[in-house]
């Protein structure tokens, strides 16, 4: 089972065995819905943002694309050694994610992602896995991943649910940042945990970092990207950092090197001599 964490955990470019997400806020807004107020005095000392409106609309609203491929290289940082790979990843909006990864030339792993779930194989190893997102969320330790917060996380975009009921909004040297007035809880059929959430963007609405810290441990997920810049009308990142704290800190890098938007045929099948791993 250890191969397939790292593995796993580059599908999708983000990484938390300790963490829990906020997108099943308690309140009864669809996923991408805030709420404004008539509230211009946030509480937090930076200047308050008066044009809130305008904010939520630039980050909440998703750029609109029908496919995109990103060649990167990934560097996963966990104690053990794990040479560079080379990724390719290709989205298809509202359908999949694939991706392929190689370790010089050699092509050692291949995934895809759908709405449905996910499935993924271990050249190395021979195995591969099918499930739903249930299983990469135990895996994980999170309970928000879907398919539209994977889209999110690896184009950038804001994966954690916000609105101004709950939120402060301030501008300060970076941009904007935006702070959980209050914790965020998260309730499963296991156990409920809260969470302190901040995020910061820059001045163009780029996200530039989201912290997710459980305020009853040491867990934390951090999510860095920088280097924004504009692809085919889209402002995509070049970087990305994945940082993971709880009994010991990990770390994903993630660097784009390339950004293409035309028509990729992908394929994915299991050879008939792989064995499953089967999810218990």
């Amino acid at each position: 089972m250890k191969n397939w964490v790292p593995f796993v955990l580059l599908l999708l470019l983000l990484s938390s065995c300790k963490t829990r997400n906020v997108t099943k806020n308690t309140d009864n807004n669809s996923k991408d819905s805030i709420i404004i107020k008539n509230n211009n005095d946030p509480k937090d000392a930076n200047e308050p943002v008066r044009d809130k409106l305008t904010f939520f609309e630039h980050v909440l609203i998703q750029p609109k694309f029908e496919q995109i491929r990103i060649d990167s290289k990934v560097r996963v940082e966990t104690g053990s050694f794990i040479p560079t790979l080379d990724a390719t990843i290709y989205i298809e909006n509202d359908k999949k994610v694939w991706m392929n990864l190689r370790a010089l030339f050699i092509n050692v792993a291949r995934g895809i992602a759908t709405p449905e779930g996910v499935k993924g194989q271990d050249k190395t190893s021979k195995t591969y896995i099918d499930s739903d997102f249930e299983y990469l969320n135990h895996l994980l330790n999170v309970n928000f991943i879907d398919y539209k917060s994977l889209e999110r996380i690896l184009m950038g975009r804001t994966f954690v649910k916000i609105n101004d009921s709950q939120f402060n909004l301030t501008k300060n040297a970076q941009g904007f940042q935006l702070v959980s007035s209050v914790n965020q809880k998260i309730v499963t059929d296991e156990k409920t945990r809260e969470y302190k959430i901040s995020l910061q963007y820059d001045e163009n609405y780029d996200l530039l970092n989201v912290q997710l810290k459980d305020v009853l441990s040491t867990d934390q997920l951090e999510i860095s990207y920088s280097d924004w810049d504009q692809y085919n009308e889209i402002r995509l990142p070049k970087n990305v950092k994945i940082i993971i704290k709880g009994s010991k800190t990990s770390q994903i890098l993630l660097e784009n090197t390339k950004f293409d938007f035309s028509k990729m045929e992908v394929a994915y099948s299991v050879p008939a001599n792989y064995k499953k791993i089967e999810i218990k």
